[in-house]
């Protein structure tokens, strides 16, 4: 038992370190530009860099721009113009296959009106395909969202208002992007299916939730596929407010559980799981009590299984980032953690696990006197 002193006492000193290295690092700004860097994207391959896309108008109109750090998030490199056109080009989103090969839809205005384009790179980003047009429609196709299912099928979702109101169309591509299925129409709603998004579970099930205004207010609703993408469920709807349910947001964790967090018309943020591949689902659970609005929230599930949420909120006077987790899948939460502290506004924060555990999130910031691309990591 003496000699348990001096090992105990080495033991507390390493724990220590351990506890002391979980942490937010400092904010980390990753663009400077004449004009608006908004709306990123991240995605991160599986040893943990982080790539990142945006929406830029420093060219004089909208366009898609990328980096990537390959250290971790600790330097990144130059930023690099992905399209070239005079008709704008946003709402990009980007994915990694098991390959490492990275995937990027977005919307362009070249046919006159917007459509889904895609391109992919196979090499880290160094070298990008010429851009594929996905959609061939009279309306205006936007709002696109990417998953991807093993060894490397893409699975896109998007909306669509040809049918003469927004409707969510899907289509796949199961040889990494050289072809695609034709797109296949998800809704028929007598309101407005907006703002899709897509997420898989580890069987490769497809789940998709979106926001419809039917009701006559938005609510969430989610359709599911277990045989990529042929075939859907009925549409479920998933929430019930009385003054409406906006920008769902959904993943899954390693038991293939669901995760859904919304934004609500009295501007708070609610969650909800599924425990049975999207079966039932639990009733609604209120995540933030603040005296002004939250919104934009985004989700992440770590290897652990541990839930990861991030909005927007204006309670400080200004729109901050704020952060919260559950380690028990999403039964109880912490309390809210503020990450950014600025006297502009953070915008849009998207929030990516790696497999290490560690947390990646980008955002947008007008601090500087126009909207730049911000990042910071959670060292485990």
């Amino acid at each position: 038992m003496k000699g348990a002193g001096p090992v105990m006492a080495v033991m507390g000193i390493f724990l220590s370190v351990q506890v002391a290295k979980a942490q937010w690092t400092p904010a980390k700004r990753l663009t400077w530009n004449s004009s608006y860097s908004v709306e990123p994207n991240i995605a991160i391959r599986s040893f943990g860099d982080p790539y990142v896309v945006w929406s830029d108008y420093s060219p004089g109109y909208w366009e898609i721009f990328y980096k990537k750090s390959a250290d971790g998030g600790a330097t990144w490199s130059t930023s690099q113009r992905l399209t070239w056109t005079t008709s704008g080009s946003a709402d990009q989103v980007i994915a990694v296959d098991s390959s490492g090969n990275l995937h990027v839809v977005y919307y362009d205005g070249l046919p006159g009106k917007w459509q889904i384009y895609y391109t992919k790179s196979a090499d880290g980003g160094a070298n990008w395909t010429t851009s594929r047009r996905l959609t061939w429609t009279s309306g205006w196709a936007y709002s696109p969202a990417i998953a991807v299912t093993y060894p490397g099928n893409l699975h896109v979702v998007w909306q669509d208002d040809t049918p003469g109101n927004s409707e969510i169309y899907y289509r796949r591509s199961t040889d990494r992007g050289a072809t695609w299925s034709t797109s296949q129409r998800l809704t028929w709603s007598s309101g407005k299916s907006e703002c899709p998004a897509i997420a898989v579970d580890t069987s490769g099930n497809l789940h998709v939730v979106w926001q419809d205004d039917a009701p006559g207010n938005s609510e969430v609703y989610y359709r599911r596929s277990t045989d990529g993408g042929t075939t859907w469920t009925p549409s479920k709807r998933l929430s019930w407010t009385l003054l409406g349910s906006w920008n769902p947001a959904i993943a899954g964790d390693s038991a293939g559980h669901l995760h859904v967090v919304w934004e609500a018309g009295n501007g708070e943020i609610y969650y909800k799981k599924s425990t049975d591949g999207g079966a039932t689902w639990s009733i609604s659970q209120r995540l933030t009590w603040t005296s002004e609005n939250s919104y934009y929230p985004a989700i992440a599930v770590d290897p652990s299984g541990n839930l990861h949420v991030v909005w927007d909120d204006n309670t400080p006077g200004n729109p901050e980032v704020y952060y919260k987790k559950s380690t028990d899948g999403g039964a109880t939460w912490t309390t809210s953690q503020r990450l950014t502290w600025n006297s502009g506004d953070s915008w849009h924060p998207t929030i990516a696990a790696d497999s290490s555990g560690n947390l990646h999130v980008v955002w947008d910031d007008d601090t500087p006197g126009n909207f730049e691309i911000y990042y910071k990591k959670f060292i485990k």
